[in-house]
């Protein structure tokens, strides 16, 4: 599946700094995040599920044809899943679980960067962690926390006005 999407390589998608979003503008990707995702989720399952084909075939006497079939299917799958990764690049966000479909996305809060997190199934981005944490440190959005990475978002993109 192609995936056509109309925002700003690197930007968050709405003229954020380069690599920051604000809990909204990740929300707003999520229409084209969230099919990549699926697609990447699928491909990476195939992908093992070829190589595990490949494993049992490989003490197989007379299955070289089949093997090296299997081994462009897998070239192949490999070569989708960058071109997935590269869409995704192209937003701002990274994908961090190829099996449950977690995606993040680089934010600013109270001057250090942090990871909104979204993951396949979920409604909206509602969860963020610190960048060593992972997903097992996800705390939810508050609106506290969406207005303090709004206001660092603002405050980046104003220009500096003169006194």
């Amino acid at each position: 599946m192609d995936h056509n999407h109309a925002t700003e390589a690197g930007t968050g998608g709405t003229g954020e700094p380069e690599g920051c979003f604000s809990v909204e503008s990740a929300d707003e990707s999520l229409v084209f995040v969230e099919p990549v995702m699926r697609d990447l989720v699928e491909v990476y399952q195939e992908l093992m599920r070829l190589r595990t084909e490949r494993q049992e075939l490989a003490t197989v006497l007379g299955a070289e044809a089949r093997l090296a079939d299997l081994r462009g299917r897998i070239e192949q799958k490999v070569e989708r899943l960058k071109a997935l990764r590269q869409e995704l690049a192209g937003v701002g966000c990274e994908p961090k679980d190829l099996v449950g479909g977690l995606v993040d996305f680089p934010a600013r809060f109270e001057g250090r960067k942090v990871w909104l997190c979204w993951k396949l199934g979920e409604p909206s981005v509602a969860w963020w962690h610190e960048l060593p944490d992972g997903f097992a440190g996800r705390r939810p959005i508050d609106a506290e926390f969406r207005a303090r990475v709004r206001d660092a978002l603002a405050s980046a993109v104003e220009p500096i006005r003169p006194d």
